[in-house]
């Protein structure tokens, strides 16, 4: 989870402004949370509240109410809509979102069924169009194959396999002529590739930050994988992510990460 929101944070001077490097400092002054971090922080205290008797209706309270706590944090125009409406149906939606929030549970939940169930539910409060839930599934998915021991060519292949994301591509082919693409279909294979070709979770994120695109969401997607394939974030890193975080957010995701991630 932290490494998701680590991604996000380093990522959110880029979005706008994209680079093709992997060299560009990790922090700076202009860097922030986003709406990645708060809707990943959301799903944590859905869970840690909750445990595994979680009901859509939470999801849908729960979004409404971070919302409203941080209505600045960079949402989507209809991710807003329906936030700030009194309408509780999902807009089928295949963009990113779903994605990008979802890390917690693949840390939190024991079994691959789980893992997938949960994340559907997670996903289709808002994102119920197929490419929106299969984004969640499959990032989900690699969180939990990553912490449970998988190596990289067993993850590559459950994805592909599973998902039917196409991995072969490399970044080095990917870079030249990516542009920004908020839906899954066009971010979330290359998150997946950004950590399969990473030597450390640092390089994780430069991986990902350097494709351009969405950047902050490719890098907080990619930075839950990462994190929980090399075990951890760098000390260095995270406490430069939590720092950036308000008393709300840092406690929810230090009680995050003391019950499923250590």
């Amino acid at each position: 989870m932290l490494g998701a929101i680590a991604g996000d944070i380093i990522g959110s001077v880029y979005e706008v402004n994209n680079i093709k490097t992997k060299d560009f400092p990790l922090f700076n002054r202009q860097c922030r949370f986003t709406d990645d971090t708060v809707l990943t922080v959301a799903v944590a205290e859905i869970i840690l509240d909750a445990g595994e008797l979680l009901h859509s209706s939470q999801y849908i309270e729960q979004f409404k109410s971070y919302f409203c706590r941080y209505p600045y944090a960079g949402y989507g125009g209809t991710f807003r809509n329906w936030a700030t409406s009194s309408n509780s149906e999902p807009y089928n939606s295949w963009g990113n979102g779903s994605a990008m929030r979802v890390s917690p549970v693949g840390f939190a939940f024991n079994n691959l069924d789980a893992v997938l169930q949960e994340a559907k539910r997670c996903a289709e409060v808002t994102h119920n169009h197929p490419e929106g839930i299969k984004g969640a599934q499959a990032t989900a998915t690699a969180v939990f194959l990553a912490r449970t021991g998988h190596d990289k060519p067993a993850i590559k292949s459950y994805i592909q396999n599973t998902f039917g994301y196409d991995l072969e591509i490399t970044l080095d082919q990917i870079r030249p002529n990516y542009k920004f693409d908020v839906s899954c279909q066009g971010s979330v294979p290359q998150a997946i590739i950004a950590f399969l070709e990473s030597t450390d979770y640092e390089d994780a994120i430069r991986n990902a930050i350097s494709l351009g695109g969405d950047s902050d969401t490719i890098a907080c997607i990619t930075g839950g994988i990462a994190q929980a394939y090399y075990g951890g974030v760098p000390k260095a890193i995270a406490e430069q992510a939590l720092s950036h975080l308000n008393e709300h957010l840092y406690t929810i995701t230090e009680k995050f990460m003391l019950r499923y991630c250590t």
